[in-house]
Parts: structure tokens; sequence; C-alpha cells
């Protein structure tokens, strides 16, 4: 039997371990290597060829939608599941635009983490029923796109961090850009959403289920 060989990149060492735990328990599939932060995993894919990535979205160094689409671009047949502390609704549906072949939370039953990597290394797509809609909906809109479809994939990811409660100086040392850059994707966003601040920018969140209410 061919075992799936599997990159499990995630910066909280539990996690690996605990990942490393649910996976040793099965026949077909076997992890190979880990990365701590976005520059290992690039590293790691670099050095050979893996059956599936397993990678948390947020991580220290290059990170998200745009190391999906570096690993995609560098590696076009690399088969990349996203295991994400974010629901669903906020980054399934870009991260799989991006390249990814699946999307599950952190919150996922083990079993289901078995079935996407088994689905996923076949060449497969694994996707919730709520994201499959979710795309259906970016596909054909009945009113016409919401304004938060409109940003580009770093405005959105700034966009997240904001209505997270982060100020601009902890979001650029984050994404290792400066305060003026933060800021200039600030004002962009807020023009293309059509909103006059932060606390606007939070409500819109919290009405489109894209942030819980109580994280505030």
């Amino acid at each position: 039997m061919q075992k799936i060989e599997v990159l499990l990149a995630d910066d909280h060492t539990i996690i690996r371990h605990g990942l490393k735990q649910i996976l040793s328990d099965t026949e077909d599939i076997s992890v190979e290597g880990e990365a701590a932060n976005g520059n290992e995993v690039l590293l790691r894919v670099r050095e050979r060829n893996w059956g599936v990535v397993i990678l948390d979205i947020s991580m220290p160094g290059r990170s998200g939608l745009d190391l999906i689409k570096i690993l995609k671009e560098e590696k076009p047949e690399l088969q990349i599941l996203i295991l994400s502390m974010h629901h669903e609704e906020q980054y399934a549906v870009r991260a799989l635009h991006a390249g990814a072949s699946g999307y599950l939370t952190k919150e996922s039953d083990s079993e289901v983490l078995i079935s996407a990597i088994r689905r996923i290394a076949g060449g497969g797509v694994h996707v919730s029923n709520k994201v499959a809609e979710l795309m259906v909906r970016d596909i054909r809109p009945s009113h016409g796109p919401l304004p938060h479809t409109q940003l580009s994939d770093r405005e959105y990811q700034v966009f997240n961090m904001l209505v997270s409660g982060l100020g601009l100086t902890e979001i650029g040392a984050r994404l290792s850009l400066s305060v003026k850059t933060i800021s200039t994707h600030k004002t962009h966003i807020l023009e293309k959403m059509k909103l006059a601040n932060t606390g606007e920018l939070i409500r819109y969140a919290i009405a489109h289920q894209l942030a819980e209410a109580n994280d505030f």
C-alpha cells in the first residue's frame, strides 16, 4: 500500500503533535514532515513531493492566501488542505479560489479530517455543504455581490484583522508591512464597502456572520 505522505504546517507544536497522533492510527497516511511558519513550508515543499500539505492559513512569515498561491505556482499538482481556526464563511471560498483543495476548521472531527486527506490525495475536493452553497452564491449572486467580496485578498485579510480588534500597528507587524500601507488598505476597504469607520466595519462583519459579536 502506497501511503499518503503528509506535511503538517502549523505554528503551534501542540496542534502538530495532536494531528500526528490522530493520523498515526491510519494505515495509509504518514506524517513525513512539519513546518512552523510560512517560510519553512516553502522550504519543505521545495525539498520533495508531498501527497497532501495540511496548512494553517494564519502563521508567522508568509501565510494565508498569498502562501497558497505561491505554493500552487511552484507546484501546480500540490494538494493543499486548509485546517484553520477561522469560520468557513471568512476564508474557505477564497482559499479554494487561491488553489486549496479543501477547507476544515480545527473544530472538525478526526474522521472528517482523515476522509478529507484521502479524498484530496486522490485528486478530489473537500468542501462542506455550507461552503458549496457559498461558492454557488459567489458565482450566481441573487442581488449583486456583497461589498466584502469586492475586496482584494490582501484587503480582505486586513479587513478581518480590523474587525477582530487589531490596530494598524499590530496588523502591520503581523503582515510585515508599514503602518502607512495598512492605513492605505483600510482607506480602500472603507471606500469599496461604502462605510465610514472601523465601527461600521465591525457591525457589517457581525451582520454578515464574518465575525462573532462576542469577540468585541
